[in-house]
Parts: structure tokens; sequence; C-alpha cells
């Protein structure tokens, strides 16, 4: 059994977690685009003043026309269809939606057309230079003069000579092919910025506000941001629930699924698990595991995601400084592969360390009257301190690895930032990237470092909670060895008479080397008391044993009327027996839920009866409460004999036809056990009594 095994059982674990992985990607999708945003912000909203790209919303007609000019024809049919007059002025305004297209692809080819015509214009109105790369980086000289400059070209001269016919078509597509060559040699950088800068001079023509202009693209950009943000935190509320819900009911079906196993044990499987280890198993693991799966389905889905998508973007930003990601993954790699390899085999030893401690507890908190009589509370102390020293050390070593890996992680994180700073600043300076572009990238390599980050925190996390799964997997994987036969093969009646008869019967411990039992045979007949003598340690209680199939027969046969107890349903068995055992054990309730425990529908005249029979009536009605009156956890606020004999009621109310004393009189006085006694044999009458 595993994490993620328990994670798709039951019926709604695949939609869970098909569920949560789509709300998980929403949430990546968010993520992911606030740092783009982010950049948007920086260099379009501040440095661009809102103008994104070479595509104006509106521009003069005069002005198309002069950038058709260095357009080809195909370029210009492009232009035409998107841009018309606006009230039948010289005024031309985009219409994106002249061919059903998405407004991004339209745009996107409208910028490729106008990027070369705007760098053309833009250069010959000496815009170009205001708008380029930093004076001394590469490729300012080309922006001043990339062979078609300023100097060799005199824009409106071009536009005269064209009307006028001396300018061919061909001469101007020949400065357009020198303007390309100078596109790819600047770069989108260069480019955009003499674009912009165009678009700038013609808003302004038209007498647009660009502060208005700057203001709505920062403020649309900034609701936008706000909408992913709160989608963002949506979406992890929304898995924060599921995945707890979720980790909720694993939990439950489990501590279900444990204890109804573990009910049905006989004294064979009891054996294989102290009870220490049980109750440690049913609660501490089980309560690792939810934990685990919280976890896994907040932090462990989504770091692939992230970690992922950080990386694709870091990709897109084509920043050329991809290498320090891949050596900041390189050495978070490194360390998740340490923390696999040294805390494994802690987190297993932790639990059985747990277990030890849990089993110490127990014992001295059950056995503390013995402890105080005879002085032994410094050597009790002494064992405990041993088992709690052994798991202190094993939480120490580590809490300490762990306490170790965050400021690793955490340093790692911050020299990236600085790589990212130092060497982004200096391809800022070259003009290779914008400022906006740098800051995106630090917070994707942020995003990425973070997604080994929580990888590193499931790789502590996982394997404790791995061990503790197969912990549970060991127990749910024993099968009661005494169970039902197939309900064709079982023997009912409606009437039974309760004669018990022992068949030529051996019985051996697992294990064992020889038998405790062997070759007994005898029979107990109804309205007979059979009397079973041995000395301690003979086999007594192991004899009785074998009537309600706390252990079975491993050599032949108990039978009932006749019928083999193995071929009986255990609950038509074991309603048919009243046992007492030695050690009466009463539950957390009130007395007449004790007497009531094995026959739920019992009347208020049957429980005084059984409790009469019993010789408890006399001390339950000088409580004060009654019947009423609260009995501890175990019956530890009533005394030996009281305890004895309220054991003695409950197996009375029962109505059995088979009733088993092991050995149940003994912490009564003599004259308490005569009278009991007589009352057996003069109420109980037609019963078998062993």
């Amino acid at each position: 059994m595993s994490i993620v095994k328990l994670l798709f059982s039951g019926k709604r674990g695949v939609p869970t977690v098909l569920v949560i992985v789509f709300i998980l990607l929403l949430q990546a999708y968010c993520d992911l685009s606030l740092p783009r945003y982010t950049a948007w912000i920086v260099d379009i909203g501040i440095m661009q003043g809102g103008i994104a790209d070479a595509v104006p919303e509106m521009i003069r007609r005069p002005s198309l026309d002069e950038l058709e000019m260095f357009m080809p024809e195909r370029d210009i049919r492009v232009v035409e269809a998107y841009y018309h007059p606006e009230g039948g002025g010289d005024v031309m305004k985009l219409d994106m939606g002249a061919e059903g297209q998405s407004s991004d692809a339209v745009r996107k080819k409208l910028n490729s057309i106008f990027e070369a015509p705007m760098l053309i214009a833009a250069e010959g109105k000496g815009l170009a230079g205001a708008a380029g790369p930093p004076a001394g980086a590469p490729g300012a000289a080309e922006a001043a003069a990339p062979g078609v400059s300023a100097g060799a070209i005199d824009v409106a001269a071009l536009a005269a000579g064209y009307r006028a016919g001396s300018v061919t078509k061909e001469g101007l597509m020949q400065v357009r092919a020198e303007a390309d060559k100078s596109v790819g040699r600047l770069g989108d950088i260069a480019t955009g910025a003499a674009s912009v800068a165009y678009v700038k001079a013609e808003y302004e023509a038209l007498g647009v506000d660009l502060g208005k202009v700057q203001s709505d693209y920062m403020k649309s950009t900034a609701l936008l941001m706000l909408l992913l943000t709160l989608g963002s935190a949506l979406a992890a509320a929304a898995v924060c629930f599921i995945a707890s819900y979720r980790a909720a009911g694993v939990g439950m079906r489990l501590r279900r699924d444990m204890f109804f196993n573990i009910l049905g044990f006989s004294g064979r499987e009891m054996g294989m698990f102290s009870s220490a280890s049980l109750i440690t198993r049913s609660t501490n693991d089980i309560q690792q595991i939810q934990i685990a799966l919280v976890m896994f389905m907040r932090l462990m889905l989504l770091a692939p995601v992230m970690g992922a998508g950080g990386i694709i973007m870091v990709i897109s930003t084509h920043s050329g400084m991809g290498w320090i990601a891949a050596a900041a993954v390189g050495i978070l790699l490194g360390i998740v592969a340490f923390l696999l390899k040294f805390m494994m085999p802690k987190f297993k030893l932790m639990q059985s360390l747990i277990d030890r401690v849990n089993l110490v507890s127990r014992e001295t908190l059950t056995g503390l009257p013995v402890i105080r009589a005879f002085c032994k509370e410094g050597y009790e102390m002494g064992r405990f301190g041993r088992a709690n020293n052994e798991l202190t050390e094993t939480q120490l070593y580590t809490s300490r690895t762990m306490s170790l890996m965050f400021p690793i992680l955490m340093f790692v994180m911050n020299i990236v930032s600085v790589a990212i700073i130092w060497f982004g600043g200096i391809r800022v300076d070259e003009g290779h990237i914008l400022v906006g572009d740098m800051m995106a990238f630090i917070t994707y390599t942020v995003m990425i470092v973070m997604s080994f980050m929580m990888i590193s925190f499931m790789a502590i996390i996982l394997p404790r909670a791995n061990v503790a799964a197969e912990r549970i997997e060991e127990v749910l994987a024993v099968k009661s060895s005494i169970a039902d036969k197939p309900e064709g093969d079982l023997v009912r009646r409606d009437e039974w008479r309760g004669r018990v008869a022992f068949e030529d019967v051996s019985f051996r411990f697992p294990d064992a080397d020889e038998d405790v039992l062997h070759g007994i045979s005898f029979g107990c007949e109804p309205g007979q008391t059979t009397a079973i003598i041995g000395s301690t340690g003979s086999g007594k209680s192991t004899l009785v044993n074998l009537v309600p199939r706390i252990f079975d027969v491993t050599g032949g046969r108990v039978t009932i009327d006749g019928v083999d107890v193995r071929d009986m349903a255990l609950r038509d068995l074991r309603g048919l027996v009243g046992v007492v055992p030695q050690k009466g054990f009463l539950f957390s309730g009130d007395i007449a839920s004790n007497i009531r425990y094995g026959r739920a529908d019992a009347t208020d005249a049957e429980v005084e009866k059984a409790a009469g029979i019993a010789q408890a009536a006399a001390f339950i009605t000088e409580k004060q409460e009654g019947y009423a009156s609260g009995i501890a956890s175990g019956g530890d606020n009533v005394s030996g004999g009281q305890k004895q004999r309220l054991a003695i009621a409950r197996a009375l109310a029962k109505d059995p036809r088979a009733l088993i004393f092991d050995d149940s009189f003994s912490a009564l006085d003599y004259r308490t056990d005569t009278e009991l006694r007589r009352a057996l044999e003069r109420e109980m009458s037609g019963r078998t009594v062993i």
C-alpha cells in the first residue's frame, strides 16, 4: 500500500483527483500568468506609455499612405482590410473583426507588417534614435544608420517622387529590403522601440491624450492581474477543501477497516501484533497518512505543473539565462536525492520507536498499583527513559536534517536571484532584454525553485507516510483464521438444547512444538454442571475457549448438540454460549448498559433478574443512581468482587443455552459464592454449565 494507491482508492478516488488536477491547472495558469503581466506593466505600461506594439488603434490617412509605400501589395491589402475611415473623415480606425480572426492573431499579423515601414518612417522623422538601444550598446550604430538612415532617406521627398512618378515601387521596395535587414540586426527590442515612438507621434498628431492611454493600459492590466490573483486564491482554497475532505474520508475508512479487521482477530492473530502497536497504527500512522494525502494533493500535484510551466516560460523569454535555472534545478535534485537516501531508514525506525514508547507507557499505566507496591518507580522511569531517548535521538536526526534543508534551499534561491540580477542587468544594458522581462525571469525561476522546494518537502513527508501505510497494510492483510464457512455450508437450527461435547480434541498454539491439549473427550449435559479441574497452566481456560471459537481445535472437534462448532455461524454459536472470563472487563457507561452488553433488547426486569442471580442487586441498589450509576473504562471504579458479579450478570442476561465460568468466582467471599451457586441452580436449570 502506498500514498498514491490510497489517493486513488474508493469510488470517489479517481474523480476527486481529476477535479483537483483541473483546479490546480487553473491555479497554475493564474500564477504563471502574473509575472508576464508584471513585465508588461513595466515594459509597456511604464517604458512605452501603454503602447504595446506597432499597431495603432487609429492613424491619419496620409501617414498610412506613407507607410504603405514601403509595403508589398499583399500587405497593403491586409492593412486596408482592417483599417477603415472613421465617419468618412481622414482618420483610419482599426477594426480587427473584419475577417473573424482572433484579436491576438490580427495584431500579430499587422505588427509584422508595420515594423519595417515604421522603422523607415521613424528614422526619417528623427524618432528612431530616441527609441533605439542605449548608446554604446550593440545595435546602436545600426539604429542610427542601418543602411536606411535619416541622412540617406528623405521620406517626404520619396513620397512626393512616388506620387509624381519619379520614384518607382521597385525603388521603394529596395529601401524596404534594407529596412528588413536592419530589423534583423537590431532585434525586437530596438525595432519595437522605433515602432512605439512612431505610434506615439501619430497619436500626438491626432490629439490623443497619451497620459490617458498609459493610464487605461495600467488599469486594465492591473484589473486582469487582480482577477488572476483572485482566481488563484479561490483555486487554492477549493483544492485545500477538497483535499482535506478526501484525506479525512480515507482516514475514516482506514480506521473503520482496521477496527473491523482487528475485531475479527482470533488469539492467533492478536499474538502477531502487540496492543500498543495496533493502537499506534490505528491513530498515529493513519494521522501521518492523512497529513501526507492533504500535502500530496495540495503540493505534489501542483509542484510538477508549476515547475514545468516555469521552465517553459523561462525558455519563452529568450533571455539567454536559462543556464542559471538549469544549474538551480540540478542542485535541488541532488538535495532531494540526499533526503530520499538518508531519511527513509530513519522514518521506518521512528514508527517502531513510537510503538515501543506506547508499549512501555501502556504497561506502566496498567500496572501502576503493582509498580507502587514493589517500589519500582525508578526502574520504570529508566525503562521509559531509554525508549524515550531512542525516539528523541531519531526525531532530532530527522528534525536537524529538515532544519538544514530549508536554509540550503533558501540559499540556492537567493543565489539564483542574485545571478539573474547580475547577468540580467548586463543583458539589459546591452539591449538584449527589457527590465520587465528580467523581472519575469526572476519570478519564473523562483517558481521553479519553489516547486522543487515543495517536492523536497514532500520527500520528507511521503517516506514516513509510506512507512505508516505499509504498517497499516500489514494489519489489513491479516485475515482471521476463525471465520464463517460459506452460507450454504452452515448449519442453522431454530432450537438448541446446548449439549457441549469434546471429541478427541487436541490443540497446539501457533509455532509451538507440542500440543497443549491432546486426545480429550467428554460431554457436558444440559441441566448439569461440569467442573474442569487441573493445575495452573494445565490448559483449562484454553479448553473452554474452544467452545465459542476463541481458538480453533487443531485436532478432533467440539460440538453443540452434535454439530461441529466450525459448521455454525459465529453469531449463532456465540449467541448460544455465555462466557464469564477469568478477568472480568467492564466498559465505560453505566451498570445497566454493561449488563445489556450481550443483549441490547433486554428489559429492565430481565436486567434486574440477571443482577439478582449474580448477587449484584444488593450493591447496585445501594448506589444513589442505581442501575444508572457510571462505570469507568475497565470497571476501575468498582471492586474486584463487584466487577466479577457484573460480568456474571452480563452473561446471564444473554439467556444462553450454555454457560462457561472460567474461574469466575475467585473474587467472591464464601457466602456470596454459595448464594450465587444456589441461584444459578434454581434459575438456570436446563442449561449446560461448565
